[in-house]
């Protein structure tokens, strides 16, 4: 995992509350665990006008033209703008996996399911919490300028707007050192892998038959 201190980007805006996973990326997609290649199902039955199959090319799939990913001005979107409790439902961490494969680093909304919350970051994406007068004010501002973009700062913890102003956002920190280090998971049990090695070979002379072939 990569690293993140800092995201600047295009904001996508998914003005609906209660966005839940399934929406995010529908379960007929969940047959792959190599984290890559569900970018072009993100939010597939708003994006598209057919159902969506997995293996499907989505090339010569009819669009919604109505929907924000299908618009020329969020294209390269890097910032994903939500409701409340965006990323409810299922706990699915192919959810993540999708956001990040399409090129969204970092998302904005005033509360997130907590499940998600955790993926996310575990997956490379800074999940920001703002009051909803602020969200709604980002929405105005999204909506009124074309290209609108924000920088997600992480280690100063603010967002900060094209006009200069900030916000600040709290973040939990141990899930903030992990993204700031770029430590997934096993990153993180690796980081111990010294004192792992060091029991396991403790372990070997104290209960020897517990590792035997």
């Amino acid at each position: 995992m990569e690293p993140v201190t800092k995201v600047h980007g295009i904001v996508l805006p998914i003005d609906r509350p209660n966005v839940d996973t399934d929406a995010i990326i529908p379960k007929q997609f969940l047959k792959s665990i190599k984290r890559t290649g569900f970018g072009v199902n993100l939010f597939d039955e708003w994006r598209y006008l057919d159902k969506g199959e997995a293996d499907q090319d989505c090339a010569e799939r009819p669009v919604n033209k109505d929907f924000v990913l299908n618009q020329p001005r969020y294209r390269g979107a890097e910032i994903l703008l939500a409701r409340v409790n965006f990323g409810c439902g299922s706990s699915r961490e192919h959810a993540p996996w999708a956001l990040h494969d399409y090129g969204i680093r970092a998302m904005i909304a005033p509360s997130f399911a907590d499940i998600f919350y955790s993926n996310a970051c575990k997956n490379g994406l800074v999940p920001v919490t703002l009051p909803e007068d602020v969200v709604d004010k980002l929405f105005d501002a999204c909506s009124a300028v074309e290209g609108y973009s924000l920088t997600v700062d992480l280690e100063a913890q603010l967002v900060t707007t094209p006009a200069g102003e900030s916000f600040t956002f709290e973040f939990n920190p141990g899930l903030r050192q992990r993204l700031l280090s770029g430590l997934d998971d096993i990153g993180v049990s690796l980081k111990s892998a010294d004192a792992i090695r060091a029991y396991e070979a403790r372990r070997a002379v104290e209960v020897p038959w517990l590792f035997q072939d």
